[in-house]
């Protein structure tokens, strides 16, 4: 099964994300994280094949978390970094390379780009 983290600040987006994988891919986990500071813990117990982490949260930011997850072991690639930020400004914060994606969450072409993802690791799932 793949397991998925999501840490923002947002109640309604987390929950309303996490809705949406649980009804479009069923075999995909997710544990959700509004207080930054909860996920530092997560991550350093879980197992988690897809860190989603919002850019700009109070207490402790998106790319603080991120570094702690790469210096924890986890692979950059399998991070994907959200805001509500344009792209031009994302790309400038994690240049390509950086992380899997960073991805605008408020734009329906970005969400796409979720949604391959998602797809891709339930298919993986389904396959184990």
């Amino acid at each position: 099964m793949g397991k998925i983290v999501i840490v923002d600040d947002d109640a309604a987006f987390v929950g309303a994300l996490k809705e949406k994988i649980h009804a479009l891919y069923p075999l995909l986990e997710v544990i959700t994280c509004t207080d930054p500071l909860q996920a530092l813990a997560v991550l350093k117990k879980e197992q988690v094949d897809l860190l989603l982490v919002d850019l700009e949260m109070p207490t402790l930011d998106g790319s603080k978390i991120f570094k702690y997850a790469v210096s924890i072991g986890m692979d950059k690639n399998r991070i994907v970094i959200l805001s509500g930020r344009d792209s031009d400004y994302l790309h400038e914060q994690f240049p390509m390379g950086t992380c899997l994606a960073v991805l605008n969450k408020y734009e329906a072409k970005q969400k796409a780009v979720l949604d391959m993802i998602f797809s891709s690791m339930h298919r993986k799932a389904a396959a184990n």
